[in-house]
């Protein structure tokens, strides 16, 4: 059984190889259409779970890049749903804010 390097490679790194132009504009701009949709929808949902708004810009933005690094679909999308808010708001009611 013979392994290449490619075989512990992260996928993320053996998909560079082949990234082009043409593919970074349509990264680039689905990335674009996901961040309008995802930042009012986090600044909404931070609202509803009782935290002020940049709250959900900040959880938004670091959690958007995870799930970019860590995803593990081409076709994936990630970021904010409903269900957080009532997650978020049953720990702030249990926890507070600070902590």
């Amino acid at each position: 059984m013979e392994f290449e390097i490619e075989d512990w490679l992260p996928k993320s790194v053996v998909l560079l190889r082949n990234y082009d132009r043409h593919k970074f504009v349509s990264d680039l701009i689905a990335g674009v259409t996901v961040g309008l949709v995802a930042l009012p929808l986090a600044m909404a949902f931070a609202i509803a779970s009782g935290v002020p708004p940049q709250a959900g810009l900040y959880c938004a933005i670091v959690t958007g890049f995870l799930i970019s690094a860590l995803g593990g679909s081409k076709t994936q999308i990630g970021g904010p749903t409903g269900a957080f808010v009532v997650v978020v708001a049953g720990i702030i009611a249990k926890h507070g804010i600070d902590g």
